[in-house]
């Protein structure tokens, strides 16, 4: 038999791994057939035993293999066992006891609690995040900051920050100087400020339907109105939908995620992207573009941002840290285009300056490399925990339950019986001390009390397996 031989740049045992996922995926070999033995699997690829286990405790942690005591490796599970993508809920017709915000404010008044299985959330665990390399990089900036970082920081954000955030914008595509970056205090602020610059209140916003519930929070502060536009599972939001309510309404700027989207976890694709841009440039409406999720992604490349192509400075993009690296430190920014002189007034009256001590240590971090070596380790653990969530969920959960199928991102969006408040199905899973987000959250109107977004930032382990299994029988119970 004639030796495979390996080309490319990543490790020996995962381009095998990833060979092999492409033969499940495409089912040539399918789930309970018996893969080579790991001496042949050596023979193969002319590589060592210890590579080849490599390679199978790699596809073994997604999931999509297992091994069987004195037999040994068998093909468990493939993608395509996804159910059903959930569909675009309509307005029910009977009106909520309890309103959204009292909601949020349960599913999260316990937000650090260490003894709840917190499913509910879209974050990174901490074990995910590289905190000892974060501290050296934080001791670096007290030694080297002539006033220890008691001083204020810049206006529009530390220099040396803004080049590196200039540096990140080459990944999609952006041609982005330090001159137009302007640092926030995370992602929300520079959603905030970017709003106030371009509305007033009584304004109409578009935005996506379902979407994070902080966004239309802020909304509600400012004293905005609201369109929500219908969001594919898949494609993002529906651009012939977003152009009829144009011509029907006075828009004044549209604000979304168009990369792995709060809830959905869907991407539009690039020449959606370029086609949103072109419709808001054509009627001169601002683009907040949320973009906090858009290094987080599971296949090879980058996705492109709206901001990717906008030539005339009508796309506010926003982004951050805190969903990919240090939740705490509050680092956020945004580059608003044309409108960068009014935001950084804006921000002058409302917080003047940023944390000094945090975009120093922040500055340094992603200068020396740290933070792509971080991320590439990052998505892969995402991935891999998306898997075993997946499986866990068609293993316990009710066989009609829709699934989304994010290709980045933390979360999941789940479609179940229409009998299922999510909710009240809430309310009983804390008595077992798990917590999930119930549907009704990610809308403004009385949409998705069925639904409910389980976050996967957590890997996997007892007590998330536990979590999903009490959350299935409750949705049985409830079905």
């Amino acid at each position: 038999m004639q030796k495979n031989k390996l080309t490319g740049t990543d490790h020996k045992y995962l381009q095998i791994a990833g060979s092999l996922e492409q033969m499940i995926h495409n089912d040539i070999l399918k789930i309970g057939d018996k893969l080579p033995s790991v001496r042949m699997l050596s023979d193969e690829y002319g590589i060592s035993m210890g590579t080849a286990f490599q390679a199978y405790y790699y596809l073994e942690g997604k999931g999509l293999i297992e091994s069987r005591p004195k037999s040994g490796y068998y093909v468990r599970f493939n993608q395509k066992r996804f159910p059903a993508l959930p569909a675009a809920a309509k307005p029910e017709a009977v009106a909520e006891t309890i309103s959204v915000d009292e909601m949020v404010a349960a599913v999260f008044k316990k937000l650090s609690a260490t003894d709840i299985t917190n499913l509910a959330l879209a974050a990174p665990a901490m074990e995910l995040i590289p905190a000892a390399k974060l501290n050296k990089s934080l001791v670096h900036a007290f030694r080297h900051s002539a006033s220890s970082c008691l001083n204020y920081e810049d206006v529009q954000g530390n220099l040396e920050l803004r080049k590196q955030v200039a540096r990140m914008a080459f990944n999609w595509g952006g041609k982005v100087n330090a001159n137009e970056v302007v640092i926030t205090a995370g992602c929300m602020e520079a959603l905030s400020l970017s709003l106030q610059t371009v509305t007033r209140p009584g304004d109409t916003v578009a935005i996506e339907s379902p979407t994070f519930f902080g966004i239309f929070q802020v909304m509600q502060s400012l004293g905005l109105h609201v369109i929500e536009i219908p969001t594919d599972a898949v494609t993002g939001i529906d651009l012939n939908y977003l152009e009829q309510a144009i011509k029907q309404s006075n828009i004044k700027a549209c604000v979304f995620v168009p990369s792995f989207n709060n809830p959905l976890g869907c991407c539009m694709p690039d020449e959606n992207k370029k086609a949103l841009v072109e419709l808001i440039t054509k009627h001169r409406i601002p683009l907040i573009e949320d973009d906090i999720y858009g290094e987080l992604y599971f296949g090879q490349h980058r996705p492109r941002c709206c901001k990717t192509y906008d030539t005339e400075g009508w796309v506010m993009y926003c982004s951050s840290v805190s969903k990919s690296l240090a939740p705490g430190y509050r680092i956020g920014w945004t580059i608003p285009g044309r409108f960068k002189e009014q935001f950084i007034r804006l921000k002058m009256r409302h917080t003047i300056s940023g944390v000094t001590l945090t975009q120093h240590t922040m500055a340094h971090f992603l200068g020396i490399g740290r933070f792509d070596y971080h991320l590439k380790k990052l998505r892969s653990a995402l991935h891999t925990q998306q898997l075993r969530y997946v499986q866990g969920i068609i293993d316990h959960f009710p066989a009609d339950t829709k699934i989304s199928r994010p290709q980045g991102g933390f979360v999941l969006w789940l479609e179940l019986n229409k009998k299922v408040n999510t909710f009240q199905l809430y309310q009983e899973a804390i008595k077992y001390q798990v917590s999930v987000a119930p549907g009704r959250i990610f809308s403004m109107r009385d949409r998705y009390s069925n639904y409910m977004r389980i976050g996967y930032g957590q890997p996997w382990n007892d007590a998330v397996e536990r979590g999903i299994r009490i959350l299935g029988s409750l949705a049985k119970k409830l079905s």
